[in-house]
């Protein structure tokens, strides 16, 4: 897998033309990749300039433009996942690492939103038939969001339940037709967290999200009051969390929440890392180039050097760790073990990636904490992005350690193994 990003620092000489076109190169070029791109990736591609164009203006208002928007649905992202018969062959894990961290490197912000979303349209297989279909009745063009803080409550009623809530951090909110929306319930004295797929014309959007970074991606918050929801429209929680099989699933449905949800949230921050390295190369290349001036005289050319080989090399790491959670979760029944693997890798990729950046904006000089310079937005999406509840390295790493403690055999006084 290659990492995206640019060849290496330049070396201040006497240059021609043609060294200066060279030099461009070298800051600039992106490293292609040498497998064929999916038709995600190929459309995922394709859509960078737009989210490029329009990244400065998602972080200032706090939502993307229409425009980009558009163009995520179009590529395929909102129905990635989708159930069988709904909008054709559901995808792979892999290809969404591949094109949600394509996509990052245009925008941070577009990338989140292009994963999550189809995270959220995957989770939408486990609804009973009737409410896979009408969730889906639009077809291709429909983008489901999701709420899985249970920050609502829902009561049983004839034919359903009616609920009761405000969701914080819905990311998408803004123009989902589908939001699923977690909620307490008690039936027959015992407390249940259920999950309702909800219309976006049964409910309210909240103005909330003002933060650090992934501004553009407007996760606002989400309120319903007293909405009936029917029962095919709903699912336990726990089913979603363990993964279930239905009628046509797809390998991708029956992949429990832990072992695929970091992944759908460290892939678009793959990007903004990949982004954020070119950029740097991009700073440090003009101050290495530039005539020595100042008090400071020439910079120190290794300083840089080390900078750009542990950021790029941890930003490779990142990307092996994302490529193997991507396999494992392709391969459908993900047990235990392999489950908290795949979370701890995710939450030790997103500590890669932020270091990385951080190093870089540290590196880069005063010019690089300009409010309208590129590398310290992308910074900002890194930090808050990492921040996410899944990508927590603490509880990633207990879980796994429990796991791997429950595989090994257990021994006696005698040291023999006990059964």
């Amino acid at each position: 897998m290659t990492s995206g990003t640019t060849r290496g620092l330049p070396r201040r000489t006497a240059r021609t033309p043609e060294d200066e076109h060279s030099r461009e190169n070298a800051l600039t070029d992106v490293h292609p990749d040498t497998a064929p791109a999916s038709p995600l990736t190929a459309a995922a591609r394709a859509v960078v300039p737009l989210a490029a164009a329009h990244a400065a203006a998602a972080d200032t208002d706090r939502s993307l433009h229409p425009d980009v928007v558009e163009a995520i649905v179009a590529a395929g992202f909102t129905r990635h996942f989708a159930p069988p018969g709904a909008c054709g062959p559901p995808g792979t894990f892999a290809d969404l690492l591949t094109a949600a961290a394509e996509l990052g490197t245009g925008c941070p912000s577009a990338a989140w939103i292009a994963s999550v979303c189809a995270s959220a349209g995957r989770l939408t297989g486990l609804l009973p038939g009737a409410g896979r279909e009408e969730v889906w009745a639009k077809g291709d063009g429909t983008v489901v969001a999701a709420g899985l803080i249970p920050a609502g409550t829902a009561v049983p009623v004839p034919g359903g339940w009616r609920l009761t809530g405000a969701w914080p951090y819905v990311s998408g909110s803004g123009f989902a037709d589908w939001t699923l929306l977690a909620a307490r319930t008690e039936a027959g004295g015992r407390t249940q967290v259920r999950v309702f797929a909800v219309p976006a014309a049964d409910c309210t959007v909240r103005d909330t999200w003002r933060t650090l970074g992934m501004r553009g991606t407007g996760s606002n918050t989400v309120v319903a009051e007293a909405v009936t929801v029917p029962a095919e429209r709903t699912v336990p929680l726990d089913t979603l969390v363990s993964g279930a099989s239905f009628p046509g699933a797809a390998p991708c449905h029956t992949v429990p929440l832990k072992a695929a949800n970091g992944l759908t949230l460290a892939a678009p921050l793959l990007g903004a890392a990949r982004g954020a390295v070119r950029r740097w190369t991009e700073l440090v290349g003009e101050r290495l180039t530039a005539p020595p001036a100042g008090v400071s005289g020439a910079p120190d050319r290794s300083t840089y050097e080390q900078a750009l080989a542990r950021s790029e090399g941890e930003t490779d790491a990142a990307a092996l760790l994302l490529a193997r959670v991507g396999r494992v979760a392709d391969e459908g029944e993900v047990d235990e073990a392999a489950t908290a693997r795949n979370a701890r890798d995710c939450a030790l990729a997103a500590e890669y990636l932020t270091a990385a950046v951080d190093r870089l904006l540290r590196s880069a000089g005063t010019r690089a904490h300009a409010e309208g310079e590129e590398l310290q937005r992308r910074w900002r999406d890194l930090v808050c992005g990492a921040g996410h509840a899944a990508l927590q390295f603490a509880p990633a790493a207990r879980a796994w350690s429990f796991s791997r403690d429950q595989a090994q055999p257990r021994t006696g006084a005698a040291g023999q193994a006990s059964g």
